[in-house]
């Protein structure tokens, strides 16, 4: 069984392209995963994504071959939001 793996993405405005704050695998994929949830931060599950971007170093930004990807997870976590502010 392969280990549970998780990374943080963080995209504001004046940044070109989404970066990598955290990432890696076990417990600290739990860790991530855990911070996100106690600062009410939408996750998406994927595992492929997951896999992709905890080879990427933490501080880097995304790889130009995960822009669409990571660009459906925005988008995904925008209409959350959006659906929580009209809440």
């Amino acid at each position: 069984m392969e280990k549970k793996k998780a990374a943080a993405l963080t995209y504001e405005k004046g940044y070109d392209v989404p970066v990598v704050t955290a990432a890696g695998m076990g417990c600290i994929a739990d860790k991530i995963i855990e911070k996100a949830e106690d600062n009410n931060v939408p996750i998406v599950y994927d595992d492929e994504l997951a896999n992709l971007l905890t080879s990427v170093d933490v501080g880097s930004e995304i790889p130009y071959d995960l822009y669409e990807a990571v660009a459906k997870v925005i988008a995904y976590v925008m209409d959350i939001d959006e659906l929580i502010d009209r809440g």
